[in-house]
């Protein structure tokens, strides 16, 4: 089939519609899935006092859990394409529940009413800015470059703040942040859309490619709640 690339505005052989269609499937299932793993255990997580004084008790413990996640993202990000499916996916849940054993402290710090508002609204965010990605005809790598440089500035400016501890920084940080992940949902989008259309070959190809679509999208959706959270959550007293 002959369609457009959608990311360099010219006619290249690709997938049929419902090839692509069937992929996006495939990656909005397991980022789903990836997002339940980790709502389920950071939920248990923060009902458990044991757990909890585990992984908050010891900075032992919680600096190698912030650093074992971070490698797992490191690894399936930069090794993908030479693993087994099974094991993308292995590592993939993996870091979903990791994750969920590092969130579990929202659950302490934010009242349940205000974190699932949060959760609707960064769903309905998500989905409008991620249709407006997959469906645009406009090219987005601009958009997405601009944004990729503005969350360098945010963690550069979430370090400074760490020490300074101003509060007016700290609103800044959060508008910025929510207004970067908002791009970067419909970028990252448009970006997967192309490789369903032209970007693996192979059924195995396929399967690693999607989770590494879920994996990056499954990020944008954490990182947008987790900035909202800071401007609607309502902290516990």
């Amino acid at each position: 089939m002959i369609t457009q690339d959608p990311m360099n505005n010219v006619y290249v052989q690709g997938r049929e519609a419902s090839e692509v269609a069937q992929f996006m499937t495939r990656v909005y299932g397991w980022m789903s899935l990836a997002l339940a793993v980790t709502g389920f255990v950071a939920f248990y997580t923060a009902s458990s006092e044991a757990i909890l004084s585990i992984i908050f008790g010891s900075q032992l413990a919680f600096w190698g859990l912030v650093i074992g996640t971070f490698g797992l993202v490191m690894w399936i990000s930069a090794g993908i394409r030479t693993m087994a499916p099974t094991t993308a996916a292995a590592v993939f849940l993996l870091y979903s529940v990791m994750n969920g054993l590092l969130f579990s402290s929202i659950f302490i710090v934010y009242t349940g009413a205000s974190i699932a508002l949060t959760f609707f609204i960064t769903a309905g965010t998500f989905a409008a800015m991620s249709v407006y990605g997959y469906t645009t005809k406009a090219d987005l790598s601009k958009i997405g470059s601009i944004a990729m440089m503005a969350l360098i500035g945010i963690l550069i400016a979430s370090l400074v703040n760490f020490f300074l501890e101003s509060e007016t920084l700290y609103w800044i940080i959060s508008y910025v942040g929510v207004a970067v992940f908002v791009a970067l949902v419909a970028y990252d989008t448009q970006k997967i859309k192309d490789i369903a259309i032209h970007g693996f070959d192979g059924e195995a190809s396929a399967k690693k490619m999607s989770i590494l679509g879920a994996l990056t999208l499954y990020l944008d959706f954490i990182n947008l709640f987790l900035f909202l959270l800071r401007l609607f959550g309502s902290r516990r007293s």
